[in-house]
């Protein structure tokens, strides 16, 4: 069967291979893949090629599919169920995050479809989910409701980190505004959740590359005001809107710098900043606003087992929309362009499903 893989061990380019169908293990299960979605972290490696030609990982970590083959020694899990992934593949089970059940902050973790997994992810025909992570995190993968079809449960994944971020990890209250600076998958989710939890103000800031698809979607799901940054005064036309006494959180998601800066400026007192997206350089800025103020900045990291319960009841009870983001399908054998529409930002979400004969 043919898969996308990531060669080098920091960044390192995306070939597509020939690699056998996996075999499993007593415990693990054997997914065939329906759909898998590209996100932002595949695209760290995208144009990039080291020359490496040591062998990293099968990518694909936001994928959903069928179990078409069980282990002996599996109980749990039967053949036929349709099922989605949390990506996780291996965690210690000992450490501060395990003992919580936050099994994705597990400072030992290693994602299916992410780097150095020995599994692979979802940019094939099949995937395994390993025993060992089942033992420990049964909901490392979920069943799906039979109406769902496996692209848009492939997207979920990032509904559940925008979940998290606005329903569980704030103070967010129906009334409230809140801005989210993002116009990316985690953006956009956030303002369903925004909405479902009662936000007046539901303000999205994005750049000139997100005006023509991205904006649009915003507002149908949602996004009462849309702010481009590229062409506005992003701290001044946030108050603008929301007035200074009610700008009381900010979901930041593009990880950019200048955006964290202007949230911090931005905010009232005693406000809320949750730093969902990530960036890699160091700050240069001052950040004394949060202790002046009361500030709390908030770090986030992916979602547990209850994101996930309750999404999912949301997802089957139609409360969210996943078709909208969904701009772009391609196979497998095309997986290129999918890449290019999503750095290009035409694409929100691209679809990839298999495509060869293999």
């Amino acid at each position: 069967m043919k898969a996308l893989a990531r060669y080098g061990k920091e960044f390192g380019g995306y070939r597509l291979i020939d690699v056998p169908v996996p075999e499993i293990g007593d415990e693990d299960l054997l997914v065939k893949v329906g759909a898998a979605t590209i996100c932002g972290a595949d695209m760290k490696h995208f144009r990039v090629d080291n020359g490496s030609d040591e062998f990293n990982s099968i990518r694909g970590h936001e994928f959903a599919g069928e179990i078409v083959k069980v282990g002996s020694k599996v109980t749990d899990w039967h053949v036929g169920q349709r099922v989605v992934s949390d990506n996780t593949g291996h965690v210690c089970g000992i450490c501060p995050a395990c003992e919580r059940a936050d099994f994705l902050c597990c400072e030992n973790k290693v994602n299916i479809g992410l780097d150095n997994n020995r599994w692979g992810g979802g940019f094939t025909k099949y995937a395994i989910i390993p025993g060992e992570i089942l033992r420990i995190h049964r909901h490392a993968i979920w069943e799906l409701p039979d109406w769902l079809p496996y692209e848009q449960a492939a997207a979920i994944e990032p509904l559940c980190n925008s979940y998290k971020a606005v329903a569980e990890q704030t103070h967010l209250k129906p009334g409230q505004d809140v801005v989210i600076i993002g116009a990316g998958p985690l953006g956009l989710y956030s303002v369903q959740v925004a909405k479902l939890m009662g936000a007046v103000n539901i303000v999205l800031v994005g750049l000139d590359a997100d005006v023509n698809t991205r904006f649009e979607v915003a507002k149908q799901l949602g996004a009462t005001h849309v702010v481009n940054g590229s062409q506005e005064d992003v701290v001044a036309r946030c108050q603008e809107i929301c007035g200074k006494d009610n700008l009381g959180l900010v979901i930041e998601c593009s990880g950019a710098n200048i955006a964290l800066e202007q949230a911090i400026n931005m905010v009232r007192p005693n406000a809320e900043i949750v730093r969902a997206g990530m960036g890699f350089k160091p700050l240069n800025f001052p950040i004394n606003r949060i202790t002046e103020w009361n500030i709390s900045l908030i770090g986030h990291m992916a979602y547990d087992s209850t994101t996930w319960r309750n999404v999912l009841r949301l997802v089957d009870h139609k409360k969210v929309q996943l078709a909208p983001m969904i701009t772009h399908r391609f196979g497998l054998s095309e997986w290129e362009k999918g890449f290019e529409a999503m750095a290009a930002k035409d694409a929100i979400k691209v679809v990839l499903t298999y495509d060869f004969d293999d």
